[in-house]
């Protein structure tokens, strides 16, 4: 049993999770919730978070960086590059396609939401957006500024989105100049191997974490957080749970054969941990080992599948912004015609790609799909009230596509490489 316990990352994340809630009920019953949080010891466990997170927010830009660079250098040329990218790029689009049209879907099936009387004020601090910045030019200057970033200060800020795309360009620019055996390669692979190791070190603080974000939530969670949108936030959540436990695994089952039960058991660590932090950014070193050790997904796969998608590929979110700007539409009486509709699609997929790692990074997206739609944007402190514990199960969606995308990608590129691999050798016996 100890082995299990010991060897189990899943089995102590859910022992640490249900320990943290049982301890934290204890005081909430005991009428000593509000003092907890002035104590000395509860400050201590929260050190578990705080470590945790940022010895992964030191990583994360190099391991994103160095993945890409070996993952793109090891590929070999530039033609099997395009091909990985653009069948990565064509697969996240079509899973973020399925979640918004889900999501639009069955909100529009099910009965109008009542009217409301009286507006929600928008609480103090939340940052309302303009309505130049939905525009389109506005979100591809946005996208840009993001993007078109010193590589050195994007590592310090942790932008994703920038450090992606420098090590893209970095990494084609290798592929191109350097000969296939060039010593770079064996230093990026080197490094990459350590840094891998200390990661490997990290994860096994990740249960020490867990309890100290659940023991956290559940002392200062609210209980009216779940009753003023209890409908909304169990529709949200079923779609989320059919495109988590239907879709995306029937995807892989369809295309790689492995049984949903064997993908949800090598897939669990990664999803516990995103479930927890509501960052998928946070839970890439961890998707990274578990796509290679427990799915067995190629190095120069995962190097390159998983940080394009803990930037681009957001099912959850997407899935959640749609339903959400049907629901706030209806509570605010907006008529919503075909053209608006059409626009809640566009900007739901749209607004996913480079929406920050973290927890509620979708806000700034969603008030773009507000304003696409006329709708507005003081609706958003509606979702406000319930959007944090949404989050958490969107994250984990998110986490689990990315996952499902490097094993389907890594499949698609054996099978490649088998159909050519009998091609080579009726050559060379024919030259022999």
């Amino acid at each position: 049993m100890w082995n299990k316990l010991r060897d189990s990352l899943p089995l102590q994340l859910m022992i640490a999770a249900i320990a943290a809630w049982a301890v934290a009920s204890l005081f909430s019953l005991n009428h000593l919730a509000s003092d907890v949080t002035q104590q000395g010891w509860y400050q201590v466990i929260l050190l578990g978070k705080t470590t945790y997170l940022g010895l992964l927010k030191m990583v994360v830009g190099v391991v994103v960086m160095l993945s890409l660079l070996q993952g793109i250098t090891s590929i070999g040329s530039i033609m099997r590059l395009k091909k990985i990218g653009r069948t990565t790029l064509l697969f996240y689009s079509f899973t973020t396609f399925i979640a918004i049209s889900l999501g639009l879907g069955v909100s529009l099936m099910l009965p109008a939401w009542q009217p409301l009387t009286t507006a929600v004020p928008v609480e103090e601090g939340v940052k309302l957006i303009s309505a130049e910045a939905a525009s389109g030019g506005a979100i591809a200057a946005k996208l840009l500024n993001m993007a078109l970033v010193n590589p050195v200060a994007a590592l310090s800020q942790g932008n994703l989105l920038a450090i992606v795309l420098f090590s893209f360009l970095l990494g084609i620019a290798l592929l191109s100049a350097l000969p296939e055996k060039h010593p770079l390669f064996e230093v990026l692979a080197g490094l990459n191997k350590g840094v891998n190791t200390l990661v490997s070190a990290i994860v096994r603080l990740a249960p020490l974490a867990v309890f100290s974000i659940v023991f956290e939530f559940t002392v200062t969670g609210s209980s009216s957080l779940f009753k003023q949108l209890a409908l909304f936030a169990l529709l949200v959540f079923a779609l989320t749970v059919v495109h988590g436990a239907i879709v995306l695994p029937s995807i892989a089952k369809f295309v790689t054969g492995i049984s949903i039960r064997r993908l949800f058991k090598a897939i669990s660590a990664p999803m516990a941990m995103a479930f927890a932090t509501s960052s998928s950014s946070a839970t890439l070193p961890l998707s990274m080992q578990v796509a290679e050790q427990e799915l067995n997904v190629s190095q120069s796969t995962s190097s390159m599948v998983l940080p394009l998608g803990a930037v681009m590929n957001m099912d959850g979110t997407a899935l959640f912004e749609g339903v959400a700007a049907i629901f706030l539409a209806q509570l605010f009486g907006v008529d919503l015609t075909t053209s608006g509709l059409v626009m809640i699609f566009i900007m739901a997929m749209v607004s996913s790609v480079g929406a920050p790692g973290m927890p509620s990074g979708s806000m700034s997206g969603m008030q773009m799909v507000l304003l696409a739609a006329g709708i507005p944007l003081e609706a958003i402190a509606i979702l406000l009230i319930i959007e944090r514990p949404l989050d958490t199960f969107r994250t984990a969606v998110n986490v689990e596509g990315d996952l499902i995308a490097s094993l389907v990608i890594d499949k698609w590129q054996q099978d490649e490489v088998d159909t050519e691999q009998p091609v080579t050798t009726r050559r060379l016996s024919t030259h022999c």
